[in-house]
This record gives structure tokens, sequence and C-alpha cells, in this order.
């Protein structure tokens, strides 16, 4: 019996930890398959589209030739005059008049743009300029940016659950390495000697009868007949309804007799997982200065990374980078030259996301409570005394 007990409890513990992790696999996993589709949808539309040279492209070569041809053989008289005039040009210039589409909208370079869509970052860098990719951009959005909240906050309820855990143990080992400097081996040995023998005196008596309860509660003899027999019915009522309770099914031996009651089980153990999202995130209470730490150690490690793929970017330039993206800025004035690498930092992406999620809630807690010390002091400075009149 032992052996075969053993598999099946290892195939149901294997299965509860499935159906624990499913809701937040089915939310990462439904994440992916909205950005490759998008991703696919885009690099169809923009990137073979047509380039059709405008009138505002004609006029742009045009006065770069008269530029060009308005030129004197004496550079040095008019190399400022020039380049103020060639700055000028080349503001009104577009990309897109000399990049082919189909070496932006890449299948990698489109899926980075779905990216940039769903989490509000925007760097603006590529864009849709087609009227029907402009229309799918905003439907795309209007689905994408929930969805991504949602794994926001379902991967927020596991972080504010490990850093919560690692912070109330922490706050226990300091406490009793605290515990341990002060209290001297004398002290300790005589508490633990007095707890001991506290503990050694206790004994468990079996449940006594109304008989045996009422000769050893002296209070009762002495009280007057009616109030000794309403106290005598109140125990009755308590030592019969201790009885009566129903026992605790066993709930192994049924789940095991009847797999669909099992089936059912499990089926309300997901839905109560679907139900609890944010919960874990709204007990989420760390001092805001240990999650700034945080965040700066996750930028630092990123920003030490990304520069040996990027190499036009330093130290700081990745932390700012880094900074401008987790906290959905994103001004785009920093441009990658291997976005596709960048890719592989997604999961990055979305955990650094919803610990600067996480910061900004508590400083918004935070925010509210001094709110509330501020109008508060203020409101009593404001209420006017209590006058005493005399008698």
């Amino acid at each position: 019996m032992a052996s075969t007990s053993q598999p099946l409890r290892g195939k149901r513990a294997c299965k509860k930890i499935f159906w624990a992790v499913f809701p937040h696999a089915c939310f990462i996993l439904s994440l992916v398959i909205y950005a490759f589709l998008g991703a696919l949808m885009f690099s169809h539309i923009e990137g073979n589209r047509k380039v059709n040279l405008s009138e505002e492209y004609r006029k742009f070569l045009q006065s770069l030739w008269y530029i060009s041809r308005n030129l004197s053989d004496n550079m040095t008289e008019n190399e400022e005059i020039f380049k103020d005039k060639i700055h000028t040009l080349l503001n009104t210039a577009e990309r897109d008049w000399f990049v082919n589409p189909k070496d932006i909208w890449t299948f990698f370079g489109s899926l980075f743009f779905c990216c940039t869509v769903f989490t509000t970052v925007g760097y603006g860098n590529t864009y849709p300029v087609t009227r029907t990719g402009k229309y799918l951009c905003m439907l795309y959005a209007l689905f994408g940016i929930p969805l991504m909240f949602l794994v926001l906050t379902d991967m927020g309820d596991i972080l504010a659950t490990v850093l919560s855990k690692s912070y109330n143990e922490f706050k226990k080992l300091q406490s009793k390495i605290l515990a341990s400097k002060l209290c001297s081996g004398s002290t300790c040995n005589k508490g633990n000697e007095l707890k001991s023998t506290a503990q050694s005196k206790v004994v468990i008596n079996e449940p006594l009868t109304i008989m045996e309860l009422l000769k050893s509660q002296a209070g009762i003899k002495r009280k007057r007949i009616k109030y000794r027999n309403a106290e005598i019915f109140e125990m009755l009522i308590a030592r019969e309804n201790e009885h009566t309770k129903p026992a605790r099914n066993k709930s192994i031996e049924r789940w095991s007799s009847c797999p669909e009651l099992a089936r059912g089980k499990t089926m309300c153990r997901v839905m109560e997982n679907f139900d609890k999202i944010g919960k874990q995130l709204e007990k989420f209470d760390v001092p805001i200065v240990l999650m700034v730490l945080v965040i700066f150690v996750y930028i630092s490690c990123a920003a030490a990374i990304l520069p040996n793929w990027e190499t036009r970017l330093d130290f700081q330039e990745a932390f700012y980078f880094c900074f401008i993206t987790l906290t959905t800025i994103g001004f785009g004035d920093t441009q990658l030259e291997h976005p596709k690498f960048f890719l592989f930092f997604s999961l990055y992406i979305i955990i650094g996301m919803e610990i600067v999620f996480i910061a900004f809630k508590l400083g918004q807690d935070r925010l509210i409570g001094l709110y509330k010390k501020v109008i508060s002091f203020c409101g009593e400075k404001k209420m006017p005394s209590k006058k005493v009149y005399p008698k």
C-alpha cells in the first residue's frame, strides 16, 4: 500500500503545482502570442507598402541641389551659412525617404514595435505610416495594454510575495541576532529552565462530566439556585453542541473514489487563483528606500550587460536608457543598433516595469499618508478653541 500511495501523492502534488502555475503561465503565454500575431500583421502591412515620392521629397532634393550649386569656391567665408542651411534643410527631411520599409519592418523589428506599443513605452523610432497601419495600431493597443497590465498585476503578486517574505525573514534574523547579543548566557538558561518546568506541569486531562465539573467549581455552590441552574443549562447546551459537531470528511478518500469531484475541486481552486490576482500587491508594505535600492541594482545589472552588443552605449547611457524604458517614458533619443537582441530582455522589461510599478505604488501610499497628516494638522490648527464659561 505504501508503494502505491507514494506515486499517487507525487501525481497529486504535481497536479497542484500545475494548476497553481497555470493562471500565471496563461497570462504570459497570451501576451507572447499577442505580440507574435501583431509582429506578423505589421510586418506584412507596413513592410510591403509602396514608397511614393511625394512633392515634399522633390522640394527637398531641389533645395539641396540649389544650396550645393550656390556654394562658392571659398569655403571658409560661407562655412557657417552653409552649415545652417544644411541643418535647417535636414530637419525637414523624413526618414522614410531614405530607408526601405522592408529593412525597418522585419519580423523582429515589428515585434520590437509591438512591445513598445502594449508596454506604453513608445520610443517613436518606428511608427506606422499607412492609414491601415495607424488604425490597426490603435486597435492593437486597445486590447494589448489591458493584457499587459493584467500580466503586470499578476507578476506583481509574485514579486510582492517574494519581497515581503524576504523582508520579513530578514527582520526575524535581525531580531534574533539582537536578542542573542542582549541576552546573556545565564539569564537565557534560567528562562529555558522555567519554560521547561512550566511545560512539564501541563497535563492533558479527559473531558469532565457535568457532576465533576460542578463539584470542582466552588463558585457555583455559593450562588443562588436560579443562577446556578442557568449556568448548568448553558454548560449542558455547550456540551451537547460539542458532541453534535459534524465529523470532518476525509477529503482524500472522497476525491480518490470520485474523480469527477476531484476535477470540480481543482477547477474551483483555479478560479480562486484568478480571483486572487492583485490581492497580494494591495497588502505589500516594505520601506520605500529598499525598493529604490532594488531598482538601482536591477537597472545597474542590465546597464552592465547592454553595452556588450550596443557598442555606442557606455554604462551611464545604458543606465539612462533602461530607466527611461522601465518607467515607460520612452523619449526615443537613444536608438538601438540591435533591437532584436534587446527582445531577449522582454522578461527583464516586464519584471523591471513591475518593480518600478510597485515602487510607484509605495510612493503613492506614502504621499497619501503625508497628505492626510498635513490636512489633519491644518484642521487641528484652524479649529476654534473651546471657551470655558464661568459658572
